[in-house]
């Protein structure tokens, strides 16, 4: 069964840093394609960045500029999400998302139907 915990939220002022972190659990010499959305209150939640913990390049949405930075960690499924001077529009409830699926779908628009597996959501409030 796999689960993704997340950690890192918190209340920030605005221009300061979070450091969101992602851990999925479940099939440990797979790799998969992972990603961060978030969701603002009243609004339509959004991809934010998408990485294959297998290799391979970020992917990011349009909603955000170079202040965030996805990165993992090697052999892990572990992804973390690097938020940098924040802004009050950066505040939402941010979601971890996995597909282990191959060949991986970690490129292009980062959608909400390619990932089955989901975590619960740490907020964010700036």
């Amino acid at each position: 069964q796999v689960q993704l915990v997340e950690s890192g939220g918190g209340s920030v002022q605005a221009g300061g840093s979070l450091r969101l972190s992602c851990a999925a659990s479940g099939y440990p010499n797979a790799r998969a394609c992972m990603a961060w959305f978030r969701q603002a209150p009243g609004k339509a939640r959004e991809g934010v960045a998408s990485i294959y913990t297998g290799g391979g390049g970020a992917n990011y949405g349009g909603s955000v500029d170079d202040r965030f930075i996805i990165s993992h960690e090697n052999d892990k499924n572990v992804i973390y999400l690097q938020m940098n001077n924040l802004e009050l529009e950066d505040t939402a409830t941010y979601y971890c998302a996995a597909d282990f699926r191959f060949p991986p779908r970690c490129n292009g628009a980062i959608a909400e139907g390619v990932f089955p597996y989901w975590g619960q959501g740490t907020q964010v409030t700036v």
